[in-house]
């Protein structure tokens, strides 16, 4: 880490501990990731910041607290099967890849997919698998997973990616209206059921179904 990303690594570290316990592990994880890799140079000397940062194809990278947050509420342990739906800038994933055993991320653009891979590739990383597809039906076909967490908001309860957990998993997604505020929901299988828990009220870009035509 730079001088900069140092101070800026520690004022997070102080908002996160304000707001309750990290999990240690994951504060390792968070800090062995280079955070300012995963943004446009134009924006690495706010890579710590709450807010979010604009990255490719009109998206943009969730603040460094709301994705702190998320990780945590996930208990993420080694040789969880991980998917992730909206890989972005590749940031959480890389994040997850040194918690848990195998992260599957979705992407619906192109561009995001390969630059993430590519990002990967870089830091050595070779647990997590990018998939450019849609995801807002999940992935049927390469489940069932310890975990799932999505970065988009869903106007309800996506009561389908439950049928793609493992007994005892959990789904962490924004549940409310595209325009205005969402509650991130943790949502936890219990047999044929779920409990609900609400961790967080954040404002995301509602799922987009479908793959990018051109980008």
């Amino acid at each position: 880490m730079t001088d900069e990303d140092r101070e800026g690594f520690a004022a997070f570290l102080l908002r996160l501990r304000g707001k309750g316990t990290v999990p240690k592990a994951l504060i390792a994880a968070i800090e062995a990731t280079p955070r300012r890799g995963f943004l446009a140079p134009q924006f690495s000397n706010v890579a710590w910041s709450e807010r979010m940062l604009p990255i490719e194809c009109g998206e943009a990278i969730e603040g460094a607290d709301i994705q702190a947050a998320i990780i945590a509420a996930m208990g993420l342990e080694p040789g969880m099967r991980i998917m992730e739906i909206g890989t972005g800038s590749g940031y959480t994933a890389a994040v997850m890849s040194r918690l848990a055993g195998r992260i599957i991320t979705v992407e619906r653009y192109k561009t995001l997919a390969e630059q993430a891979r590519q990002r990967f590739d870089a830091l050595g990383i070779s647990n997590v698998i990018v998939r450019h597809a849609d995801g807002s039906n999940g992935l049927h076909n390469e489940g069932p997973f310890d975990r799932i967490v999505v970065w988009a908001a869903f106007e309800s309860i996506p009561r389908f990616l439950l049928e793609q957990l493992s007994s005892g998993g959990l789904v962490i997604a924004p549940v409310g209206p595209a325009e205005g505020e969402q509650l991130v929901a943790k949502l936890t299988k219990v047999g044929s059921r779920f409990e609900r828990e609400d961790i967080g009220v954040v404002r995301l870009q509602p799922l987009i179904p479908g793959i990018a035509s051109v980008i």
